[in-house]
């Protein structure tokens, strides 16, 4: 009788956890679809998931692509796309030089700044200082 009781408990809190994993798994389902209405940019370059962290640097994939060239008098877009803050700063984090600043963006948030004199415009996060890029305008 006993084990026929412990069975019974077994099986009915399998059966309650089983329900209450697939409505958290129905609530992922309703936060993902909601973000598929996140508004899309036109974005030159971007800021993606997980370069807050160290090592994004090793291979160039902080600011993707980490290095841009256009012409004079066109425009570049970044975005970030990670879950931490971010900014594009002109300068190095050694040595901002005051040019442009993003401040700090909000995950999704873009910034856009055109380029009217050619030239080597690199830039860094503020919050993050492994994080680094280059604009050529020619």
């Amino acid at each position: 009788m006993k084990k026929l009781i412990i069975i019974a408990s077994v099986t009915i809190s399998v059966i309650i956890f089983a329900v209450i994993f697939s409505l958290q798994d129905t609530k992922t389902n309703q936060i993902d679809e909601s973000k598929n209405q996140i508004e899309v940019y036109d974005v030159d370059i971007f800021m993606p998931t997980k370069s807050s962290r160290p090592g994004c640097e090793e291979s160039n994939l902080c600011y993707i692509p980490s290095l841009v060239e256009i012409n004079a008098g066109e425009s570049v877009t970044w975005q970030n796309q990670d879950v931490a803050f971010h900014s594009v700063t002109s300068g190095t984090y050694e040595n901002p030089d005051g040019l442009f600043d993003s401040g700090h963006l909000d995950p999704y948030q873009s910034f856009t700044l055109t380029f009217d004199n050619t030239g080597e415009y690199d830039y860094f996060c503020t919050l993050h200082p492994w994080m680094n890029g280059k604009v050529h305008v020619k």
